[in-house]
């Protein structure tokens, strides 16, 4: 009877071993799918993140549904540039993502008379328009801190001409789209 008893206990403590192990394993693993998320929500929030373009105002450069893969930390490093398509909020609606071309920095006049934009007096050389603004806009500068952003469909575009978008302050800046990343047929670098 004592060899029985024995046997039994020498089976509990193998059972017990194989289940802690068991445990350990699930922890390990639950750890490690812990910090895959906290690091994935950190790169998400701080350095890229894959923007859904919503609407045809960027259009023939981007379209509705395209996906954007988006530099959060580039103008931490250089400034905005001319061309730069960006993606910002508005102090009126922070929810929602906002994809354009800056066309005016700080102190740059920006005015639309016939279709045609003019910086500093310059008329823009742009290939990315299909079809000119239909109304004019009349000469404004820059402040200092913000951009002048229009999107590449110049009649169907919510941007800076709009009172409700304005200028766009550089802290709403989320970052910059660099490479159109959907539909798959399209993958390429954004221009």
């Amino acid at each position: 009877m004592k060899q029985k008893k024995g046997s039994m206990s020498s089976v509990k403590i193998s059972e017990n071993i194989k289940q802690s192990g068991t445990l350990r394993e699930i922890w390990d693993w639950a750890q490690t799918i812990i910090i895959a998320v906290i690091i994935a929500l950190l790169i998400r929030s701080f350095l890229f993140e894959i923007i859904l373009v919503d609407g045809n105002s960027m259009a023939p450069t981007l379209f509705d549904r395209d996906r954007v893969f988006v530099n959060k930390i580039i103008y931490l490093l250089e400034e905005p540039s001319h061309g730069d398509i960006v993606i910002f909020k508005t102090p009126e609606d922070n929810k929602s993502n906002y994809v354009k071309r800056l066309i005016g920095l700080p102190g740059d006049r920006i005015k639309i008379e016939n279709g045609i934009v003019y910086l500093n007096g310059d008329p823009l050389h742009e290939p990315y328009v299909e079809v000119p603004a239909i109304n004019d806009y009349m000469e404004v500068t820059v402040p200092e801190g913000a951009f002048f952003a229009l999107g590449d469909n110049r009649n169907d575009s919510k941007d800076s001409r709009d009172f409700r978008i304005g200028f766009i302050s550089m802290k709403n800046l989320v970052g910059k789209a660099v490479w159109r990343i959907w539909p798959l047929s399209n993958i390429s670098p954004i221009q």
